[in-house]
């Protein structure tokens, strides 16, 4: 077959997932082409322009760990860095950044344009070229023939995308862009099981017209936590963000004019994120609530346009400006662009194997929303994914690349998409892992670097570097969990009149870490100045992490084990799950909608959390006990 170019790897769509994709098959040395409909908006946030948050910035620092793009791009752009649940266990910890919209995308380019083995081409794909079960090019809508040897799709919501706001429904990916109408039509007829999802975004307002003094101010952090393991100083001047709060007129006011909106007109068929509703889902399914967080969010530093993160809606855009006149400070409040919902076309990602590659075609991989996710953080680890195995197994012939539930978030999120598929957009969760004492994001690097250097995507400087800290916290925490002070000591003396605490015969550092106010600077103020002078503040709070947690991570694995050796136990078919204590809504909902015979069973429901798998089990565990005791 006549090809007008050849490549070892093509991936379709510069999306997060694109990116990435594109990004790793070409530094593994597979001549690669990212072909998207429009080369200005490679890298584009099509919704907030933000990376990171819970369990999202872990999965970040892991793309880092093993060699990605995307942590060193936010933390080149990144206007406003905040470290999330602060006051909580590291474990739970993860850094978010709101970016500039724009300068996030320029620099997305500019890393894909400096790339070896990576060409970037504009076109529209309309059709997979396959043959005897296997992948072997794209055809785009000009009617050229790229050549190839792997394809990723990460088509985003372009795929069969249909835009509604209010009454008006039109065909698009995103707004201002075509849809791709004819690839989603050649994967059906491919044989694909196609499913609908939803998703929306808010108004983005014009920030002249905003009465700021109205609004809380959120500042950044201090101090703030870069993603990238590279990074040394984020250098970006900071900006605040702001809080705002729907009112109970506002609410009204939608539900008198629900019939206006398609979500509840019946127009959308599809099936929205249940953690990110639209605000007239909030206003209807939280009908108690008097009000709803907002948050004001500048798109960037040369722009006058700002995003309200906490308002997605389809409503029609006159109707929007009126609600949003409801909220004091907003008064006079202009629209840049109105907020909308997008349909879009999914495969059932049970599709897949764990390399991100399809049962259904050889050399064919898909990442990103196609698989049912949302979140760039969800698709560009995807797009990592896949683009490294494409290159390992299609061009390098090597083995793939596999990540384990307790190796990493990326793994917890590849493995509940391949086994349980979704039945919503599939969002990342601290709670989804079983395993996230031990997976932080402060230890990304030691899970996961390795992997990245072995694969060629880790640089020597950057693995020298990776070693020199591995050294550091050994010897920082052999220091905390070994060395005691007893009481006839300087330093015993000196930290109990300092801390005013009974500290017992003797204590380690690591003991006196536990102690509430004791906090990391204090800690640094007692080690030896061999230590304190090479180790920095953040990796003094990873050893005390790894101390804390090393007792709760060896009851975990115990625990797992305990739930793994329960599979055969019944369930009886009138157990009320809504009895149980401690288990959300959510869970009872999909354990009454699956109703599981089997424990087995229970534990490879969608969607459910290992924290609910484990209080089910010591449910059933203890009435099992209590209806043996009444037998006797």
């Amino acid at each position: 077959m006549y090809f007008d170019e050849e490549f070892d790897v093509i991936v379709i769509g510069a999306g997060h997932a694109g990116c990435e994709a594109a990004s790793a098959a070409a530094r593994l040395g597979a001549e690669t082409a990212l072909v998207t409909i429009n080369l200005d908006l490679i890298g584009q946030m099509s919704c907030n322009p933000a990376i990171g948050g819970i369990a999202k910035g872990h999965v970040v620092r892991e793309i880092d760990a093993l060699g990605g793009i995307m942590g060193r791009v936010i933390d080149r752009t990144g206007i406003q860095f905040r470290l999330l649940n602060r006051s909580r266990g590291p474990a739970v910890q993860s850094p978010r950044a709101q970016a500039d919209r724009s300068l996030y995308r320029t620099e997305m380019r500019r890393v894909l344009e400096a790339t070896s083995n990576l060409s970037l081409r504009q076109g529209v794909v309309v059709d997979l070229i396959v043959e005897n079960k296997r992948v072997i090019g794209v055809e785009l809508q000009d009617s050229r023939r790229l050549g190839a040897k792997a394809v990723v799709v990460a088509t985003g919501t372009f795929l069969n995308g249909t835009i509604h706001t209010g009454l008006r429904t039109f065909s698009a990916g995103r707004a201002g862009e075509p849809a791709s109408i004819d690839l989603a039509e050649s994967l059906r007829t491919l044989g694909f099981p196609v499913g609908r999802l939803k998703t929306g975004t808010p108004p983005r307002l014009d920030g002249r017209t905003i009465d700021w003094d109205a609004f809380e101010p959120q500042f950044p952090d201090e101090d703030p936590v870069a993603f990238s393991f590279s990074t040394d100083k984020i250098t970006q001047p900071q900006l605040n963000c702001y809080i705002g709060y729907t009112n109970e007129k506002l609410h009204n006011y939608i539900r008198e004019n629900l019939d206006k909106s398609p979500l509840y007109s019946g127009k959308i068929k599809g099936v929205g994120p249940r953690y990110c509703p639209s605000i007239e889902d909030k206003v209807v399914k939280f009908a108690d609530k008097n009000r709803h967080q907002l948050f004001l969010e500048p798109e960037g530093h040369n722009t006058n346009e700002v995003y309200l993160n906490g308002f997605s809606t389809s409503l029609p855009s006159d109707l929007q400006v009126e609600l949003l006149r409801m909220i004091r400070g907003f008064e006079n409040i202009k629209i840049i662009r109105p907020g909308y919902a997008i349909e879009y076309d999914f495969i059932d990602p049970r599709e897949l194997k764990p390399t991100m590659e399809t049962t259904r075609l050889e050399g064919l991989f898909l990442a990103g929303q196609i698989n049912g996710t949302t979140g760039y953080e969800e698709a560009a680890c995807q797009g990592l994914i896949a683009g490294i195995n494409a290159a390992l197994c299609h061009v390098l012939h090597q083995k793939p690349l596999i990540l384990r539930r307790d190796e990493a978030y990326i793994g917890v999120l590849i493995s509940d998409l391949i086994q349980h598929g979704v039945d919503e957009p599939y969002r990342l969760f601290t709670s989804r892992a079983e395993a996230r004492l031990s997976l932080r994001h402060d230890t990304a690097d030691r899970r996961l670097m390795p992997k990245g250097f072995d694969l060629g995507l880790i640089s020597d400087t950057e693995w020298e570097r990776f070693n020199a800290k591995r050294d550091k916290i050994a010897k920082l925490r052999n220091y905390l969990d070994n060395v005691k002070f007893k009481r006839s000591s300087v330093e015993y003396s000196t930290i109990s009149n300092l801390t005013d605490l009974d500290l017992g015969d003797s204590f380690t550092l690591s003991q006196l870490a536990m102690r509430s106010g004791i906090t990391p600077d204090i800690i640094q103020r007692f080690l030896p100045e061999n230590i304190s002078a090479e180790v920095s503040l953040s990796e003094i709070k990873t050893a005390l992490a790894d101390s804390l947690y090393s007792g709760y991570i060896e009851a975990q694995k115990t625990a797992n084990e305990r739930i793994n050796h329960n599979d055969s136990l019944k369930i009886p078919s009138d157990f009320d799950f809504s009895k149980i204590s401690g288990l959300s809504n959510e869970m009872i909902e999909r354990l009454e909608r699956a109703r599981p015979q089997t424990f087995k069973q229970l534990r490879t429901v969608p969607g459910l959390t290992p924290a609910a798998i484990s209080t089910v089990l010591v449910n059933l565990t203890s009435s099992k006990a209590r209806k043996s005791a009444e037998s006797m």
